[in-house]
């Protein structure tokens, strides 16, 4: 059982987490993070994501990342005997979360009507490319195709000048997306059934998400603007390249100030928000001719200290090892002392409770047996029944 303590808010839900490769293990890692004992079910091969490098003592990191502070049970739902255990599970838990393509747990067996009846306060959420419902549901989809379709790879295009082809995909966002609203629908579900005694059905559409993220282009799209769209410009710095973002008159006139131009305070192309608006890449230009002498670390320094937000561009790997992250404790060290690694935590802190990378990384079957006994009643004769079927991966002691 997940280890719990007073600050451990979600601590004695249980999680049936079906889900794998990257929308659905990103949300069952933040429940597990705020204390849920999160089962992640895993077919005999394990998750996709588990030999995707970068590798560290073994353990494919990018795997720990997405899924630390869960307990692995493996379950094979193409036998009779792994599928009426995966329902004998689902009986016993809170929340059951699911990435399949739609229409996969009902043939199963498993879908929310199959088990609703037996298990009222199930709060079950299935999270897929297109929905599980409408003309495209079941299209099969991952993230950069869902980037594609909903419109975010030719609106990024058109804000490069709209040339060429749309960029490479590497930041799957549309997965993380679907994986913060799912989070925050089964959080808003165990409220309902907080105040009302019954679970629910949750539906997300990882396309959804991502039309709901291009909040000001959907409009956009139905209204579009004679005047040029405001876009903020990464200027040149002798040694790379700074962001500027002097967006209140408070902000430009620091900046005016900051780099000897008081007289821009005045002129008509800036002197108000909507001239500063229609001549902005004029005022780029200008303050590139400023910022184009000086290192980026001289323009960020010296514009910070005058309270003009701005950030000289940094790679992750300085943004990880920024003493600003050190200090909030963004980051969770996990694995051996010989091979660890960081993680990062939640993005936000609670004064009451405890979110944060638990240290527990499993092995693939590491707690099918644990599990079967502590949610099942199982004894040692019935999960060897299990495994001689070929239902299950138990490890032994």
């Amino acid at each position: 059982m997940t280890q719990m303590n007073n600050s451990d808010t979600l601590a004695g839900l249980r999680v049936l987490d079906f889900s794998i490769f990257m929308a659905g293990p990103v949300c069952s890692r933040l429940l597990a993070d705020a204390g849920a004992e999160v089962v992640k079910v895993e077919p005999f091969s394990g998750d996709m994501v588990r030999q995707r490098p970068p590798m560290r003592g073994g353990m494919s990191t990018y795997f720990a990342q997405m899924n630390c502070g869960k307990q692995s049970v493996v379950l094979d739902l193409k036998k009779p005997e792994g599928v009426e255990t995966a329902r004998a599970l689902a009986l016993k838990t809170d929340v059951l979360l699911e990435n399949f393509k739609p229409g996969v747990m009902k043939r199963l067996g498993l879908d929310y009507k199959a088990l609703a009846d037996a298990n009222p306060r199930l709060v079950y959420c299935s999270i897929s490319g297109f929905g599980q419902s409408g003309p495209l549901a079941g299209r099969p989809a991952y993230a950069p195709v869902i980037h594609a379709f909903s419109g975010y790879d030719l609106a990024h295009l058109e804000n490069q000048g709209g040339e060429g082809k749309p960029a490479k995909t590497g930041l799957f966002i549309a997965d993380v997306i679907g994986a913060l609203h799912a989070h925050g629908a089964i959080l808003t579900a165990l409220l309902h059934r907080e105040r009302t005694g019954r679970g629910q059905y949750i539906d997300v559409s990882l396309l959804d998400g991502m039309l709901g993220l291009m909040v000001l282009e959907s409009q956009l799209a139905q209204f579009p603007m004679q005047e040029p769209r405001l876009l903020y410009t990464p200027l040149r710095a002798s040694d790379g390249y700074v962001m500027i973002a002097a967006i209140s008159a408070k902000n430009f006139e620091a900046l005016c100030d900051a780099i000897s131009h008081p007289e821009w305070k005045i002129d008509l192309r800036f002197s108000t928000v909507k001239a500063r608006e229609q001549n902005w890449d004029e005022l780029m230009r200008l303050v590139e001719e400023w910022t184009s002498t000086r290192s980026a670390q001289e323009c960020e320094t010296h514009l910070i200290e005058a309270d003009v937000p701005c950030s000289r561009y940094r790679t992750i790997r300085e943004a990880m090892s920024d003493p600003h992250i050190a200090q909030r404790g963004t980051f969770t060290r996990l694995g051996r002392p010989d091979a660890s690694y960081l993680v990062p935590n939640p993005p936000y802190k609670m004064s009451l409770s405890q979110t944060h990378a638990r240290q527990l990384v499993a092995d693939l079957g590491e707690h099918t047996g644990t599990v079967l006994k502590d949610w099942l009643g199982f004894d040692d004769a019935g999960i060897a029944r299990l495994q001689q079927a070929k239902a299950i991966i138990a490890k032994t002691a």
